[in-house]
C-alpha cells in the first residue's frame, strides 16, 4: 500500500537502469525499501516515491472511514471517491516498476523474500490477532487471503505473469476481457482471492505498458487545472450515488451475480469503473509533487505502512474503539483521519523498517543457491584484481637493491 531524485521520471535512455534500481530497492504495487549493495546506489525518482506515500495514506484513511461512514453521507461519498482510484493508482505504479521482471533467479529471489514471505507472516498474524484479541477463533489459511494480504497474493501472481503480458500483441484489451469475464463468473471462489486478482489485472497490465513520457503528460499544468473540476464532479456524483449504488463494486471481489444483479451487468461495470478509475488516477498523479518533499523518503516504506496499519485498525475494531459516539461526529471523523494519516506515516519511517525488516524484507541467503551469473562476476572481478596486482609486484622487484633515497 508505499531515496529521491530531482527528476520527475526516468529518461528514455536510462529507463531500464532506473527501473532495475527501483526493482532492487522497492516493491509497486507494492514494496520499496533500501538494501545494502556493493555497487553505488543511484538516487530514486521523487515523483514515484511521493505518489506511493500519498496513495498509502489514502489507503489507510479509507480503511478507517469504512468504520465510520455509515452515519455520514458526505463521509461515505468521500470514501466512494477514494476507493475508486487509490488501489488502481498503487497497482498501476506497481506494474510500471515490474517491467524488468523476466523470471531470472535474482528477480525470483526478490519475489520470494519481498512478497511470499511477508504474505505468509501477515496471513498468519491477522487470524491470530482475531483469535486472541477479538476472542473469535479464526483459522489460518494461506489460500484465502485475509483483509489486506490479498494485494501481496495478487502482486505475486501479476509479476509471475509479466513475461506473458510483454509477449502478447494486445495485452490491455486481453486483460480487460479477462476482468470482464471474471465479473460474470461466480464460481471462481475465494482461493487466492482470484476475483480481485483478475478484476484489478488491467491496471497492472496498463502499468507494464506505460512509458515515462506518459507520466510527463499527466504532470502538465493544464491537466492539474482540469483535475480540479473532475474531482469536484466525481465527489458530487459519489454523493448522489451513495444511496443508489452498491459500493461492493469498488472492491472488485465479487461477481455480478453475487452482488444481486444479472451477469451482463458485471462486464459493463468493469468497463465503466476502469474508465472512471483511470481518469481519477490520472488526476491524482497530476497533483503529485515531482520534487523532493519532506515525505519523499517515506515512499520507500509503503509496504510496511500497508501491512502494519491493518493490524492496528483491526485491533481498534475488535476492541470496539470505533463505537465511541464522539467519533461519529464531524470533528471525530476529522480527528480519526488525522490520527490514521500520522500513524501510517510513522509506520513508513526508517526506524520501523529497521525493526520489521526481518519479516518484511528478509535476506534469506541461506535458502537460495548462489546465482551462476553472480559467481561468474565475482570470479571475473577476482581475476581483474590479480591482473592489477601483477604490475605492482614487477615494479617492486625492479626497485629492489636501489638506495633508499632513490627508491623513495
Amino acid at each position: 500500500m508505499f531515496p529521491a531524485a530531482p527528476s520527475l521520471v526516468p529518461s528514455q535512455n536510462d529507463q531500464h537502469n532506473e527501473h532495475d534500481r527501483h526493482d532492487q530497492h522497492n516493491l509497486s504495487t507494492e514494496r520499496s525499501a533500501e538494501r545494502p549493495s556493493a555497487r553505488p546506489v543511484a538516487q530514486r525518482d521523487a515523483f514515484f516515491d511521493n505518489a506511493k506515500y500519498l496513495a498509502i495514506v489514502l489507503v489507510a484513511v479509507g480503511h478507517a472511514w469504512e468504520q465510520l461512514k455509515g452515519d455520514s453521507r458526505v463521509l461515505t461519498a468521500a470514501y466512494v471517491l477514494v476507493y475508486t482510484f487509490h488501489m488502481p493508482a498503487f497497482i498501476l505504479i506497481s506494474g510500471f516498476f515490474s517491467r524488468s521482471f523476466d523470471g531470472s533467479p535474482g528477480k525470483l529471489k526478490r519475489l520470494v523474500t519481498g512478497i511470499v514471505v511477508p504474505y505468509i507472516v501477515f496471513e498468519t498474524a491477522y487470524p491470530l490477532l482475531k483469535t486472541y484479541v477479538d476472542g473469535s477463533p479464526q483459522d489460518i489459511s494461506l489460500l484465502d487471503p485475509y483483509y489486506l494480504t490479498w494485494f501481496l497474493c495478487a502482486l505475486f501472481i501479476w509479476r509471475l505473469t509479466t513475461p506473458l503480458w510483454k509477449l502478447v500483441r494486445h495485452p490491455l484489451p486481453l486483460a480487460l476481457g479477462i476482468a470482464m469475464l471474471a465479473s460474470a463468473t461466480p464460481n471462481i471462489g475465494d482461493d487466492l482471492d482470484l476475483q480481485r486478482v483478475l478484476q484489478f489485472l488491467p491496471f497492472f497490465v496498463l502499468g507494464l505498458n506505460l512509458k515515462p513520457e506518459h507520466f510527463r503528460l499527466v504532470r502538465r499544468r493544464s491537466v492539474r487545472i482540469a483535475a480540479v473540476p473532475v474531482f469536484a464532479f466525481a465527489l458530487a456524483f459519489s454523493w448522489w450515488a451513495v444511496p443508489r449504488m452498491n459500493s461492493g463494486w469498488l472492491y472488485h471481489r465479487n461477481s455480478a451475480q453475487e452482488l444481486g444483479v444479472p451477469w451482463w451487468v458485471g462486464p459493463v461495470m468493469q468497463l465503466a469503473l476502469f474508465g472512471c478509475s483511470l481518469l481519477l488516477t490520472a488526476c491524482f498523479l497530476s497533483w503529485v509533487p515531482g520534487r523532493t518533499m519532506w515525505f519523499t523518503a517515506l515512499g520507500a516504506g509503503t509496504l510496511y505502512g500497508y501491512l502494519v496499519h491493518g493490524l492496528l485498525l483491526k485491533t481498534a475494531d475488535y476492541r470496539d474503539w470505533f463505537d465511541h459516539p464522539g467519533l461519529h461526529r464531524p470533528l471525530g471523523e476529522i480527528a480519526i483521519t488525522v490520527v490514521v494519516a500520522v500513524t501510517v506515516t510513522l509506520l513508513c519511517t526508517r526506524p520501523v523498517r529497521q525493526v520489521l525488516r526481518f519479516v518484511v524484507e528478509p535476506k534469506m541467503e541461506w535458502a537460495f543457491k548462489r546465482d551462476a551469473a553472480e559467481l561468474a562476476r565475482e570470479r571475473e572481478k577476482g581475476e581483474k584484481g590479480e591482473q592489477r596486482q601483477q604490475p605492482d609486484m614487477r615494479d617492486q622487484r625492479g626497485q629492489q637493491g636501489q638506495p633508499a633515497d632513490v627508491a623513495g
